[in-house]
């Protein structure tokens, strides 16, 4: 699928930024430092634990030595990551460069390999629990409560449900997935679009790093969000917790998560109870590791028709974003890829490119296998059309003419191409077009030229 970078990247950079005190607490706990290691590149990971036992120093040199000749790009990738998550300690020598790991991130690592960890909260017994939902409903109300979420982001009026997050809240999550002009209707920009193709834990990712980097603001510390959701990702799914174990701070990050489909509330007569989803209990998957990939829905024809073999009304608000939707069934989606249907997109900054991905991405199964799984005459006419509407760049410009001498005329000629504004001239009849940014000063110019 395609990427936004920064969404699936930028946690864990987030977590590298945090101070070295905030990072050395964060590193107290076990569960926390397993889930940084899970998120590390695969050479990193080997390194860590080849140097998990060893309590001197390792010379650059001798690291280099645990990689294969040709796997020194990926060797650089991953000690410039495992330094700027402060694992790596750097020691400057004269002769040679030396590293050793984080004492605070060693010993626990060491103890949770070991020992294994206890969380805070342990599973409510069965007896206190009101009926617990099966693993399927679980999944279901997860998938309806993301759906719904995505839907009211995309705009409030689809969301059949809508969700509890304040007008505030969503703003912070639609910010740089929307833009609005005056007077006019919430749009998907560029990277709005590349988040609805994502999968959903990188998606998940995004929305996570957005309340995270948004909670001091709500006088939360972000590390302790941090290690209250990265723990939360250790936490069995389906099984009730204690909310009385939870403290403030965390009881108002639940009910949140419990809106975007991450835990399920429940109330009983004396207590309440929140049940983690596999979206939470997923939290921790590698980051780096995005090749996860969904069963697809969508038939392209070489008439231009599209058939898509979904019940979600997420899906057909995204195809509608490009083609021209015709009817819904309750299993089926039938529409057409028009012209005026990707004009309207590619005027809300949707690119060829990403349209392609999306259909081959999603194919059906049954014309995956097939190569191409879109009809060549399909794409190569969607990028046709992309040509064919940039072909002409409007620029604001302003047109000058009536100089009353060539002094004059050559002058602001002069001053229009040393601020790269001079779009057109005609030195014979003394005419030009500069651009409307450069206008006050060929103004000001030819107002001090006359006096």
């Amino acid at each position: 699928m395609p990427q936004v970078k920064i969404i699936a990247k930028n946690f864990m950079d987030m977590v590298a930024s945090l101070p070295a005190i905030k990072l050395d607490m964060l590193y107290r706990n076990q569960f926390i430092c397993e889930a940084i290691l899970r998120s590390m590149p695969p050479l990193a990971k080997k390194y860590v634990l080849q140097m998990l036992y060893i309590d001197v120093p390792v010379t650059a040199k001798s690291l280099e030595e645990w990689v294969l000749a040709d796997g020194s790009s990926k060797h650089k990738v991953a000690i410039d990551r495992l330094i700027q998550l402060r694992i790596l300690e750097v020691i400057d020598r004269k002769k040679e460069t030396s590293y050793k790991l984080n004492p605070t991130f060693q010993t626990n690592l060491r103890k949770h390999l070991i020992y294994g960890g206890i969380l805070p909260r342990e599973p409510m017994p069965s007896n206190v629990t009101v009926r617990l939902p099966t693993s399927e409903e679980l999944d279901a109300y997860a998938h309806e409560q993301w759906e719904c979420f995505l839907l009211q982001l995309i705009s409030s009026g689809q969301a059949e449900k809508p969700t509890n997050f304040s007008s505030s809240m969503m703003r912070i999550f639609q910010r740089g997935l929307l833009c609005q002009r005056e007077k006019e209707a919430p749009r998907l920009t560029e990277s709005g679009f590349q988040f609805l193709l994502m999968d959903t834990n990188a998606q998940l990712w995004y929305i996570i790093r957005e309340y995270i980097s948004n909670s001091e603001e709500q006088g939360v510390d972000q590390a302790d969000l941090i290690a209250f959701l990265l723990e939360l990702s250790f936490h069995t799914t389906g099984e009730a917790y204690n909310m009385n174990t939870l403290t403030d701070d965390q009881r108002a990050m639940i009910k949140d998560l419990s809106d975007l489909g991450l835990v399920k509330l429940q109330q009983g007569r004396k207590d309440s109870w929140f049940i983690p989803t596999k979206l939470a209990t997923n939290l921790s998957v590698s980051l780096t590791d995005s090749s996860s990939r969904k069963q697809g829905f969508v038939v392209v024809e070489t008439n231009f028709r599209m058939y898509a073999y979904s019940s979600s009304k997420l899906h057909c608000e995204i195809l509608r974003l490009f083609s021209r939707v015709e009817y819904q069934l309750p299993n089926l989606i039938v529409g057409a890829i028009t012209k005026e249907s990707l004009y309207n997109a590619f005027e809300n900054g949707i690119a060829a490119e990403q349209i392609i991905t999306f259909l081959q991405q999603n194919a059906h199964p049954r014309v995956a296998e097939k190569l191409p799984s879109v009809p060549e005459n399909v794409t190569d006419q969607i990028r046709l059309w992309e040509t064919d509407l940039n072909r002409v760049e409007m620029t604001p410009a302003h047109f000058y003419d009536d100089f009353p001498s060539r002094d004059v005329f050559e002058a602001a000629s002069d001053l229009a191409r040393v601020h790269c504004g001079l779009l057109w001239e005609d030195a014979k009849k003394m005419r030009m077009v500069v651009k409307a940014e450069i206008h006050m000063l060929m103004r000001e110019q030819l107002r001090g030229q006359n006096k």
